[in-house]
């Protein structure tokens, strides 16, 4: 099937980013911790629960990291942690959303309005950019997972599942849905005994925007301070990382 070019930059510059593994285990451990608390901590009972568990194990999380996280929702820790989205344009109407999760709302608006204030964006309303993304399901498999199946099989076999898009980048497979079919792709994998490294939902650009060079770093820096707040999960962007700019990235 096609690669999907339109958002395969961002997907790449998230791959960079989630090398920081810190604040990769801090996500999953707030997700794990959230999942429990509302669905208790049996994870057949408990899919919300049995998709942050799987992400944890794709991210190398050593199992007792696992196990407190799970310990604390259950016990009612993380009862004032909850789920904000906050979206706005960067520099050169770049569009941004910034999932978070908080115990504190009011000191979570109040960093993410100061940081787009500092680099000269702007923050909006919920849903003003509902019309730039698209949610999907997005999962990634090791290469090695498949290496002794059919391709041409598989491929039909996802296709059912709800795939909409199938791409091989460098040793992953990386699966895209419907918002609306990621647990019947869940379903499919595991009737194919196949375990994804991560599964989660991610907003799509319909269309990337490429600015100059000097401009992109300027939006990418922002990111980073975004990414750098304890509160901020995940950041997605409608920047396009063209040659030029990674090229330029590269040379740093």
């Amino acid at each position: 099937m096609a690669g999907h070019s339109k958002w395969a930059n961002i997907k790449h510059r998230k791959a960079a980013q989630d090398a920081k593994r810190a604040k990769v285990w801090t996500r999953i451990i707030k997700e794990i911790t959230i999942a429990a608390r509302d669905g208790g901590g049996e994870q057949e009972a408990n899919p919300t629960l049995r998709l942050a568990i799987q992400n944890a194990k794709g991210a190398n999380m050593p199992k007792d990291t696992i196990e407190r996280a799970i310990k604390k929702g259950v016990g009612g820790e993380g009862a004032n942690l909850e789920p904000a989205i906050y979206e706005g344009y960067g520099p050169h109407g770049i569009a941004i959303i910034i999932e978070t999760m908080t115990d504190n709302i009011n000191r979570t608006v109040a960093n993410v309005r100061s940081i787009f204030n500092k680099f000269d964006g702007s923050l909006g309303t919920n849903g003003s950019l509902s019309f730039i993304f698209d949610q999907k399901g997005v999962f990634t498999i090791h290469s090695s997972a498949i290496e002794e199946m059919d391709t041409d099989e598989l491929e039909l076999e996802l296709i059912e599942g709800g795939a909409e898009d199938v791409e091989h980048v460098e040793d992953k497979l990386i699966i895209t849905t419907a918002f609306e079919d990621f647990g019947l792709m869940q379903k499919k994998l595991e009737e194919l005994s196949l375990e994804a490294e991560s599964a989660e939902l991610q907003r799509i650009p319909n269309n990337t925007l490429a600015i100059g060079v000097d401009e992109a770093k300027r939006v990418l820096a922002m990111i980073d301070k975004f990414e750098e707040d304890d509160d901020v999960n995940t950041v997605f962007h409608n920047l396009e990382l063209t040659e030029e700019l990674q090229n330029a990235l590269n040379e740093e």
